[in-house]
């Protein structure tokens, strides 16, 4: 089972580029608004594409979706443990929550460099 990681800790990894952060949430959402810096692999599309995305199986790695009750966080960061990553903490409590606090967002699509 995925670690859990709070807000406080996520904002300090993102504002130092210290993480990849992942939504699980389809493109649709990701595109209206999401965590800056935030890369979007919808948790059914994780066994597909984060051999491409995430090439360092040993980074830190992120991961969050809608809010609490959504689960495709908690679904798409085991599947990274089960790809063999070995640095995944999920937010369980997710987008709803950064935006609460008044946290910066991003829209538009974001491609892979």
């Amino acid at each position: 089972m995925p670690t859990s990681i709070t807000r406080e800790e996520l904002k300090q990894l993102v504002d130092h580029g210290d993480v990849i952060v992942v939504e699980a949430l389809p493109a649709v959402y990701f595109d209206q608004e999401h965590i800056p810096g935030a890369i979007n692999i919808p948790h059914d599309d994780i066994d597909a594409q984060a051999p491409k995305l995430l090439a360092d199986k040993d980074a830190a790695i992120v991961t969050y979706c809608a809010n609490t009750p959504c689960k495709n966080s908690g679904v798409a960061a085991a599947k990274l443990e089960r790809l063999g990553y070995t640095n995944v903490r999920e937010y369980v409590e997710g987008k709803e929550d950064w935006v609460a606090a008044g946290l910066p967002t991003e829209s538009g699509a974001v491609t892979a460099a």
